[in-house]
This record gives structure tokens, C-alpha cells and sequence, in this order.
């Protein structure tokens, strides 16, 4: 890597970076595809891709495994976005959206469609799922208020309390839900990209694009946040408008994919860190960046998860769990005195 590559702080530059983050995803991507029990030559895997086909490997290729596989980019990149939203709305390396009980409430309005309307791919679900989201994230803030404001431990605290209310009214859902009208329940809640088909992709994609749109919209503003209420006041900033739409739009985005994969956690707290080690807390690199790595870690999780055991693949949620757990350990311990 040539010295022009690197800022003055160290840091890759961001063109270096985004190239490379952008190869990551599409080699995660061409891994995930050329995965499976079925064999796909390169030959065939490429003229699947250029031309289409009748054969085996096209069909499983471009019905089961490229779906697949971006549905794992959009999940992977709007929980990672969503959690840069959190954090810096907040101010809080802590927050995600799945610690902080938003993808529980999201999972509670998707259960609740799927058992009364319809457990396919219906548009309704995202956005029962949003409402459940921004729902449970109220109740969370709500909780955490004192007169004295909203301290971040307090926050994180409501948020797990809250969580672990809603996980029992899920687990409730299921059980006493007729059998089959929740297939699959048990993966879905663990996380599974399993259900990945063309027509569950084209239902999210407007969903994740209006969010992940939105939010490099309000990239300023989230600058201006991380300097504190008071000091992006003062530079003119609308500072309630800025929280709600922010507050509201990355609600969107967590309650829309937890309404396709399930509860898939910790990816909202991982992968905000790594971008902003590799392109700094500027909004407007950290957004995208942050989508590119979420996209390509949640991939590789879900390869990991397909390949890591013999008897049968396990649910992403569980490959995110385990690297996420010790994470969040991590960071409380080094945070938990400083707010």
C-alpha cells in the first residue's frame, strides 16, 4: 500500500477503502453462491450469471443461493446502518438495535401478521414490523426517562429489561400459534437467511433503500449529534426533527429485515465499530462503509452457519451471537464508567 494511500492519521483513504470493502462483499457473495451440497463449475456458475439456464445449477444458483445471498447483503447492511444510527443518536458505542429491544418489538408485529393475515412474503410485514419496532424503542425510552434525562447505562438497561419481555411474548406467539402457520418458527427466531427467495428480496429492497437513503440524508445532523443536544443547537441544527427522523428511519430499518430473517443480533454492534476504524465517525463515509462490511460479514456468517456443521446448517443468529457476545462484553467493561 503506497503512503498516498494512507491519511494523516494512519487511516487507508476512503477510495482505498471502499474498493476494498467492495471486494470483500463480492467475494463473500461468489463464496456464499458456489456454496452448497450442489457442485456448480465455474463455467456453469458464469454462464448462469451472463445467460441464465434450464439446467440444475442455474436454477439452484439464481432461485436459491443469489437470493440468498442478497438477502444477507440487505439484512446484514441495514441492521449495521441502523446501529450507527442508534449509536450516534444516542451517544452510545452500546446501543443496537437488537440489545436495545427494537428487534424484538419488530418481531412481535411480524409473528403478529403472519398469524393473522398471512405468513408470506406479504408488504405488510415490514411495516407491521416498523410499527413494532418503533413501538417497543418508545416503551425503552420511556422507561429510561428521568427528570434528570435519559443516562445511556439506564438506556441499555430498559433495553434489555424490555427485550427480555418481548422474547417472552414471542416464545408465548409460537407456542400457542396453530401448527404450521409459522413455519420454520424456531430458525426464524434464532436468525435464518434459509427463506431468501427472488420475491422476498424485491419486498425488502424498497424497504432497506428508503432507509439506508434516508439516513446518509441525515449525516450531518448525526455529525452535529455526537457533539452533544446543546452544542448542534447552536450551529442551527433542528435538533428534535434531526432525533425523530433518525429515531424513526433506523426503527425502519431494523423492523423491516427482522420481518424477513428473524432476530439476528449483535451485527448493529460489531460492524459500526470496525467502519469507524477503517474511515472515522464521519456520517457520510461511516453510513456506506458500514453497509458494505454489514453486507459482507452477515454473508460470511450465514456461509459459516451452512458449512460449520455436519448434521445440518445452524442459524446465522447463532454465528453473529458468538461473536457478538464477547464483544458487547467488551465493550462494557471498557465504557462502563463513561457514558
Amino acid at each position: 500500500m503506497t503512503p498516498r494511500a494512507r491519511s494523516e492519521d494512519g487511516r487507508l483513504r476512503p477510495g482505498p477503502v471502499f474498493v476494498l470493502l467492495g471486494f470483500a462483499l463480492a467475494a463473500s457473495m461468489a463464496l456464499s453462491a458456489s456454496t452448497g451440497p450442489v457442485a456448480i463449475p465455474p463455467r456453469e456458475f458464469l454462464d448462469a450469471l451472463l445467460h441464465g439456464g434450464a439446467g440444475t445449477p442455474a436454477r439452484v444458483l439464481l432461485s436459491l443461493r443469489l437470493p440468498r445471498a442478497f438477502l444477507g447483503l440487505l439484512v446484514g447492511g441495514a441492521l449495521a446502518t441502523s446501529g450507527v444510527a442508534f449509536q450516534a443518536l444516542l451517544r452510545n458505542p452500546l446501543a443496537d438495535p437488537y440489545i436495545l429491544g427494537v428487534s424484538g418489538g419488530a418481531a412481535v408485529g411480524a409473528l403478529t401478521v403472519a398469524l393473522f393475515l398471512s405468513a408470506g412474503a406479504s408488504p405488510l410485514l415490514p411495516l407491521c414490523a416498523f410499527f413494532g419496532a418503533a413501538l417497543s424503542a418508545l416503551a425503552v425510552f420511556l422507561l429510561a426517562r428521568r427528570k434528570s434525562g435519559v443516562s445511556p447505562e439506564r438506556l441499555i438497561l430498559m433495553g434489555v429489561v424490555v427485550g427480555a419481555f418481548l422474547n417472552a411474548v414471542i416464545m408465548l406467539m409460537v407456542t400457542l400459534s396453530p401448527p404450521g402457520r409459522i413455519p420454520g418458527a424456531l430458525y426464524w427466531l434464532m436468525g435464518d437467511l434459509g427463506l431468501g427467495t427472488p420475491r422476498r428480496v424485491a419486498v425488502l429492497l424498497p424497504y432497506v433503500a428508503a432507509g439506508v437513503v434516508l439516513l446518509f440524508l441525515l449525516s450531518r445532523g448525526l455529525d452535529l449529534l455526537l457533539l452533544g443536544e446543546q452544542a448542534a443547537f447552536q450551529t442551527g441544527l433542528s435538533v428534535e426533527r434531526v432525533k425523530t427522523a433518525t429515531y424513526l428511519t433506523a426503527s425502519l430499518l431494523a423492523g423491516s429485515v427482522v420481518a424477513v430473517s428473524g432476530l439476528i443480533g449483535f451485527v448493529g454492534l460489531i460492524v459500526p465499530h470496525g467502519a469507524r476504524a477503517l474511515v472515522g465517525s464521519g456520517h457520510r463515509r461511516l453510513l456506506p462503509a458500514a453497509f458494505l462490511l454489514g453486507g459482507a460479514f452477515l454473508v460470511l456468517s450465514d456461509v459459516i452457519a451452512r458449512t460449520a456443521s455436519p448434521s445440518g446448517e445452524l442459524p446465522v443468529g447463532a454465528v453473529t451471537a458468538l461473536a457478538g457476545a464477547p464483544f458487547f462484553l467488551y465493550l462494557l467493561r471498557r465504557n462502563g464508567g463513561k457514558s
